[in-house]
């Protein structure tokens, strides 16, 4: 860290620094001053050597003073907790927690990756996630699945990523799934949405799935929108719900089709929706 802070000032002035009102550490930081400046310098910075410097500048008395707010970062540590939390069809659903040690700087976001049994390779799905759980669609049928998590702050990303302890099979059968029996008064309920659809990026040309799923009674009907107009008779588009496993098929997608995909679920009882952006690059 080395920093030149120019002045004025006649006779030379007499040049104090301080951190937090008390001396600098001499032993880490060092001060050269001339009449004209004053040069600041750390030969290997640490994260204790954060905080608010003030420097002033003295003449009999009259004086004036300059604050620095210096910030030593480094990348955070990995995420805690991860967890697969869900499996359906050919999506997974995962959540974790914070690192520990946010590396002094603040988390901007998190980028998910997944490795196939077959290949052992990882490659990363999600990219700048800003929230503590995410979707991944579009698995194969079949394939075996690990997951694993980097956090980000303005340093980079973690050394080390937070690992999923459990895998993932996507089962080539379908599942049944067996509604439960409940008294007759206790099955109304308005639409809720048990898992949001999530930000994609896809390549243009490449057909991509949006999924969501939502519970309500009675069946509440989906409607799909695009920046808030909605999706009718398009053959771009095939929209679907399976046992309350909403989808949004967008064939060849082109950069016009990107943008806020709305889906929205509606019965007699209220109403409710999710929003994700998809971005064609």
């Amino acid at each position: 860290m080395n920093m030149m802070i120019p002045f004025q000032g006649k006779p030379q002035p007499e040049v104090i620094w301080t951190k937090g009102g008390q001396p600098l550490d001499t032993s880490r930081i060092n001060i050269r001053n001339t009449d004209k400046d004053t040069i600041f310098y750390i030969r290997q910075s640490q994260r204790s050597d954060s905080g608010k410097y003030e420097l002033t500048v003295r003449i009999n008395g009259a004086e004036d003073k300059a604050t620095l707010d210096i910030q030593v970062i480094e990348p955070p540590g990995p995420p805690q907790n991860l967890k697969l939390v869900d499996v359906w069809g050919f999506n997974v659903a995962l959540e974790w927690s914070p690192p520990a040690d946010n590396g002094n700087s603040e988390i901007k976001g998190y980028v998910v990756q997944k490795s196939d049994k077959k290949s052992g390779q990882w490659f990363t799905v999600l990219e700048h996630c800003t929230r503590t759980s995410c979707t991944i669609s579009d698995l194969i049928i079949g394939n075996t699945y690990s997951f694993r998590v980097f956090a980000e702050n303005g340093c980079g990303l973690s050394e080390t990523a937070a690992v999923a302890s459990g895998v993932a099979h996507i089962q080539k059968t379908k599942t049944t799934y067996q509604a439960e029996k409940i008294p007759q008064r206790d099955m109304m309920e308005p639409p809720k949405f048990t898992q949001p659809l999530t930000d994609r990026t896809t390549t243009r040309g490449y057909s991509t799935h949006l999924f969501c799923s939502v519970r309500g009674f009675p069946q509440p009907k989906i409607i799909w929108m695009k920046n808030q107009m909605e999706i009718r008779e398009d053959p771009k588009y095939i929209a679907m719900i399976d046992q309350g496993v909403c989808s949004l098929e967008i064939r060849k997608p082109s950069p016009f089709d990107g943008g806020v995909y709305t889906c929205k679920a509606v019965n007699p009882l209220g109403e409710a929706s999710v929003d994700c952006k998809l971005d064609v690059k």
